[in-house]
């Protein structure tokens, strides 16, 4: 594996995007300095716009070279988000990015996956001294029960493969004041969080990918089981009263934490029900819109 890390230097299968901009060459330099030994671990892209991150690297996975593929970008003008939403972003106010893990030959498919990627960005926001933090099933990651980052997780066609996907996450710095967010009452920024500037996004991109690179060794030999203390502690709705919609049905019931392999577990009248549908939404049933 080379020690010098490429970048800022295009990868054949983002030949689209446009090349990086002076800005973002800055971005690259730093977080490789910042990165330090750890710099080879990863193959970072940092571009000022595409279409969605995500969708690059799931549509065009870079060849394996064992190193993690990060893609970067200022401004994204069709990002994903669950359920076929648009995670909206604003240039400058925004970390959002995508990283590409693939797992070792062998390896079951990942059970759990946007959870540990949730606590892993949990743990890098606490070390960051932000306070609060907490995860909501099963993929955001709120700050006193305001959403501060979103995740996506797409899983790659394994076609023989070992199983690999493509994380992508999204992360409020600092909201314009008219910023509206569609299904979203409550959003929190890092700088509210923090009570005043964030950092830079190549330090808070430094300190999640080396949260990431730290968490998901784990996760590669022992797997969400070895995580799931660490999730629950930090579970907004633990044993609060819940409604989980999906496209035609709704579940009420106590939150009841998560099983060993990521799924929601809801106390209901007819016993615990296990939830493993990825197009549900949980909401507390308290007057507390989320």
């Amino acid at each position: 594996m080379a020690d010098n890390a490429v970048f800022d230097l295009p990868l054949p299968h983002l030949s689209s995007i446009p090349p990086p901009t002076p800005p973002a060459r800055a971005c690259a330099t730093e977080l490789a300095s910042l990165l330090g030994a750890r710099a080879h671990d990863f193959a970072i892209e940092w571009v000022a716009c595409c279409d969605s991150t995500n969708a690059r690297l799931v549509d065009a996975p870079p060849t394996d070279d064992g190193r993690v593929h990060v893609l970067v970008a200022d401004r994204q003008t069709a990002g994903r988000g669950r359920r076929g939403r648009q995670w909206l972003s604003w240039e400058g106010a925004s970390l959002t990015f995508s990283l590409l893990w693939r797992f070792a030959p062998g390896t079951p498919a990942p059970a759990g996956l946007s959870l540990a990627a949730g606590l892993a960005l949990a743990r890098a926001l606490e070390q960051l001294g932000v306070e609060g933090v907490q995860l909501k099933w099963p993929n955001d990651v709120l700050v006193h029960g305001d959403k501060l980052a979103g995740i996506l997780v797409e899983l790659l066609p394994m076609r023989g493969r070992p199983p690999a996907a493509v994380i992508g996450i999204g992360l409020n710095l600092r909201l314009p004041a008219d910023a509206a967010i569609p299904d979203q009452a409550a959003v929190a920024d890092l700088g509210g969080a923090l009570g005043g500037e964030p950092p830079s996004r190549p330090a808070l991109l430094a300190a999640i990918l080396g949260e990431f690179h730290r968490l998901f060794e784990t996760y590669a030999v022992a797997g969400f089981p070895a995580l799931r203390g660490a999730w629950e502690q930090r579970n907004a709705f633990a044993d609060l009263p819940v409604a989980i919609r999906g496209e035609s049905t709704t579940l009420c019931g106590t939150c009841a934490g998560v099983d060993d392999d990521g799924a929601l577990l809801l106390r209901t009248g007819d016993g615990v029900q296990r939830v493993l549908a990825g197009d549900v939404s949980l909401r507390p049933l308290m007057d507390r819109a989320r």
